[in-house]
């Protein structure tokens, strides 16, 4: 359930940047083959979700499959990564002034990958985490390693064959950054969430 609800969810909001992206930018904001690369990067994080701890409070009652909630659920935390996706659109086209296709689609295409590894943090409890729930060591170990690699990709020639390429430190704020600040409004997003639905996971 963790998976299949961050992959909806995820998706249902990367399909929505990259459809108003286009059609706002003269550009791609990323190419169908960058687009496989990352979500292959932040799949194999996700990959580890069998491995992670789970919540003493999830295992008391058994859980049944819930379509309805799985599509509240995408509905719901979706737009918000968008937003957040638009935020580093509008960013990197008016306060840096970028015009150039390549310097967003390789932004984007890290901060991609360290934007769902974080949120993938946030989804895998109810509860706060780093704070009140720890993720087992394999899916902490993934998930920096994985936000490394996709910020190291387009400095390599596996980058360049794709067609990323090495940006200005000064962007790396926006890699970074604003997936931390996702981070916080999505644990604020996910109190109202509960209490609308009674529900997380």
């Amino acid at each position: 359930m963790k998976y299949i609800k961050m992959a909806a969810s995820f998706n249902f909001g990367e399909v929505s940047s990259v459809i108003i992206a286009s059609v706002l930018l003269p550009f791609l904001p990323i190419t169908p083959i960058q687009l496989l690369v990352q979500s292959l990067l932040y799949d194999v994080g996700q990959l580890t979700l069998p491995f992670d701890n789970v919540d003493s409070e999830y295992l008391e009652n058994p859980k049944k499959w819930n379509v309805k909630g799985l599509k509240n659920f995408m509905l719901f935390m979706g737009p918000l990564s968008s937003c957040f996706d638009l935020i580093v659109f509008a960013l990197l086209w008016f306060t840096f002034g970028v015009r150039e296709a390549w310097i967003f689609q390789s932004i984007w295409f890290s901060y991609g990958v360290v934007s769902n590894l974080v949120g993938m943090h946030i989804i895998r409890t109810a509860k706060k985490p780093f704070i009140e729930s720890n993720a087992s060591k394999m899916v902490y170990f993934s998930s920096i390693l994985l936000s490394i690699i996709a910020i190291i990709v387009p400095f390599t020639p596996f980058g360049a064959f794709i067609g990323l390429y090495g940006v200005p430190i000064k962007f790396i704020s926006i890699i970074i950054g604003v997936p931390i600040l996702y981070c916080f409004i999505a644990l604020f997003a996910k109190k109202r969430y509960i209490k609308k639905y009674g529900e997380w996971i």
